[in-house]
């Protein structure tokens, strides 16, 4: 095995032992050397003692998925030695800590296998049982460092760039890779057939995760005031909300804060307490996964009613109930879109990496206003808490929130009278007011039966009015929601359309295939409603591959049911395992449907 630039780590340990920060060193280093780099992360739910997982894929083309393959394991963990020898790549490298022998059984002849006494140098080497630990997980930074040609320069800055703040983990930390390094030298032959060497394709680039990135953009898009209840994949957001107001949203002359985060007891009070502030005039926003928006569902069908925006950030995770609550996927679409009993439409949108969970944030309040309704952006494990490479984040400072229609003082004043509900403009969205702004403008808002008014009504026609109002503001909905991202590669009739997390393996994919002599256009949708460039799309194939990471095709059902898709032209290409996509995957299932239909 050789390569340049091309090669997947996976770094197999246990969790609570201190390996995600030996990790991300590792993942940043490369980065830093110019070379793009994805860091996955598959860590268990409980909180200390069980395998967890690590990859790194470092790719010279920018690529974003999972790969399908393992070229370089670090096994530190002995349970799971013989799951990680079996997924090493053959011709690749497996790492182990000799300290102890390692069983005849557990051998592979089309690999190779490089022991390193990682436990015995640390004990020797470092004082108490907790940092030799931890050490040793430094150590085998060091190691591949060796291996693969990384600079130690750069591993160097970035540690103490990290722990500038306390200069002796810079120190312990160094020692511990230059164990690993120095043994590696002197061991084995380095560096190996396969290196990294450095690149100029980072430069104005970050490492970010989705929640980070969301919790960024809620600051700039005006949010104030959060309530949440801590859920993985989710809580992270929060806290990332929480850090940036707490630098950016404290008055510096009185140092009071400019915001109100708030942990409630339950999802159900963490939505009520946004949907409160939200029609108190703030902007703001619960984020959740899966088990939350089924604890929310009543309340976000009174939203949807009584016509108060307001945002929810759902981070999906496998389901049904607990399911895997570490690992991935987009099980979510049907709950969040038809959310509550009755009739209920919900806007969607879908990022398909932190760069436009960033954007998405503004977007989602804007149009939460705009629509008075509730927005939903629907993330996932994947990008909410794994290590991506993205376009350095920018802002537009004359940005200005798009507060829809809000009806002034000065403009209540000039009113003879206000009517909450009336579509006055044809558009089927109506005007609102905040309370205290005028007595004019005061009204009740039900969850109930009401009519055109804000009354309260049990009258069958009045009511009827209301819902086929608010159905015409989802066809509005539909002209304002993001568009869809299309790409033809070739002049033909078969296309892939997909949404979220799956771009990154999707776009591979079309690559791999065009290289088989395969050429299929894409469209991602980036929005529910599916708006007319997406039924055109359609429309203009024969065959439409519908990929998506769950087991019920919901995606699909989505466009049947909203874009009136022929179904006899949409073939799903399902992945629900848990892990991201990969692909491959992607290819073999589209070359198997395509030698079926051969075939037929």
């Amino acid at each position: 095995m050789s390569s340049v630039n091309d090669v997947v780590i996976k770094i197999a340990t246990v969790n609570g032992t201190g390996s995600a920060s030996a990790n991300g060193l590792l993942m940043k280093s490369i980065f830093r050397m110019g070379v793009p780099v994805v860091g996955k992360n598959y860590f268990p739910s409980n909180i200390q003692g069980l395998p967890t997982w690590y990859e790194i894929r470092v790719t010279k083309d920018g690529r974003a998925a999972r790969a399908d393959r393992v070229d370089i394991m670090v096994a530190m963990n002995a349970q799971t030695y013989s799951q990680d020898l079996a997924a090493v790549t053959p011709g690749g490298w497996l790492i182990y800590d000799s300290t102890w022998p390692r069983s005849k059984l557990l051998t592979r002849t089309d690999i190779n296998v490089l022991g390193v006494p990682l436990s015995k140098m640390c004990n020797e080497y470092f004082q108490g049982a907790r940092a030799r630990v931890l050490m040793k997980n430094v150590a085998y930074v060091g190691v591949i460092a060796a291996l693969l040609d990384i600079d130690l320069n750069v591993i160097t800055t970035l540690l103490q760039e990290t722990f500038a703040a306390k200069p002796k983990l810079v120190d312990s930390n160094l020692e511990a890779i230059r164990l690993g390094y120095d043994y590696a030298v002197k061991n084995f032959a380095c560096p190996l057939s396969t290196t990294i060497k450095p690149l100029d394709k980072t430069s104005g680039h970050i490492i970010i995760d989705g929640n980070t990135a969301a919790g960024l953009g809620c600051v700039y898009a005006g949010a104030t005031v959060g309530a949440w209840y801590p859920i993985t994949p989710s809580t992270s957001l929060m806290d990332a909300f929480t850090k940036f107001c707490q630098k950016y949203r404290v008055d510096e002359a009185t140092g009071k804060n400019k915001f109100a985060i708030i942990q409630a007891e339950d999802e159900l009070a963490a939505i009520g307490m946004v949907l409160g502030a939200s029609w108190n005039g703030a902007r703001a926003f619960t984020p959740t996964s899966g088990p939350g928006i089924s604890l929310m569902s009543e309340f976000i069908g009174f939203a949807y009613y009584a016509e108060v925006p307001t945002v929810i950030f759902d981070v999906q995770r496998t389901g049904p109930s607990t399911g895997m609550p570490t690992r991935t996927q987009q099980c979510d679409l049907m709950i969040c879109a038809y959310a509550s009993h009755g009739d209920t439409k919900h806007v969607l949108l879908f990022p398909a990496d932190p760069e436009e969970c960033f954007y998405m944030a503004a977007t989602a309040f804007d149009l939460a206003e705009r629509l008075q309704t509730p927005v939903m952006v629907l993330s996932d494990l994947d990008i909410g808490m794994n290590d991506w490479m993205c376009p350095e984040l920018k802002w537009d400072d004359s940005y200005q929130p798009d507060r829809g229609k809000v009806l002034t003082a000065e403009q209540l004043e000039g009113m003879d009278k206000f009517h909450r509900y009336m579509d006055v403009d044809g558009d089927a969205i109506t005007y609102r007011t905040l309370p205290g702004v005028h007595p004019k403008g005061s009204f009740f808002t039900r969850g109930s039966g009401h009519n055109k008014f804000g009354g309260y009504t049990e009258d069958s026609a009045e009511y009827q009015e209301v819902m086929e109002r608010l159905l015409r503001k989802w066809e509005t909905a539909r002209t304002m929601v993001p568009e869809p991202v299309i790409n033809y590669s070739a002049d033909n009739k078969t296309a892939i359309l997909s949404l979220g997390s799956c771009d990154g393996a999707v776009c591979e994919a079309i690559d791999m295939l065009a290289d088989d002599g395969i050429g299929v256009n894409y469209c991602r949708v980036k929005a529910f409603p599916f708006n007319k460039s997406v039924t055109d799309f359609i429309d203009q194939h024969d065959r439409v591959y519908v990929v998506e990471q769950n087991r019920d095709a919901q995606l699909r059902s989505l466009l049947l049911l909203d874009g009136n898709a022929d179904p006899r032209k949409l073939i799903s290409v399902l992945h629900y395992d848990g892990l991201p996509m990969t692909a491959c995957f992607v290819v073999d299932r589209i070359k198997e449907q395509i030698s079926k239909g051969r075939a037929a």
